[in-house]
């Protein structure tokens, strides 16, 4: 059985930013927007899936999604950036 997990970023309705992991981040985005995701996003919508990145396995994407807490704002940002640059590049 596959193992593929998700670290994902939302962007709150108030500016925040919410990261979480999940096998399905447009699913886990739909738990939060109807308010049974996290107590944190709850009341800050909309949100916005705006940073999604693939992991092997759940150990592997909690120990991204540690990492990814411990980065200021800007780092963030510019962790985002630099997603959505590799987007929409051919």
């Amino acid at each position: 059985m596959e193992d593929k997990w998700e670290l994902y970023i939302l962007l709150c309705g108030d500016g925040t930013l919410y990261t979480g992991i999940a096998r399905d981040a447009e699913k886990r985005l739909k738990l939060h927007e109807s308010g049974k995701g996290a107590k944190y996003t709850r009341g800050r919508g909309p949100l916005r899936l705006v940073y999604r990145e693939s992991c092997e396995n759940h150990t592997r994407a909690l120990q991204r999604e540690i990492e990814v807490k411990k980065l200021t704002r800007a780092q963030k940002d510019a962790l985002i950036a630099r997603k959505e640059d590799t987007a929409e590049t051919p």
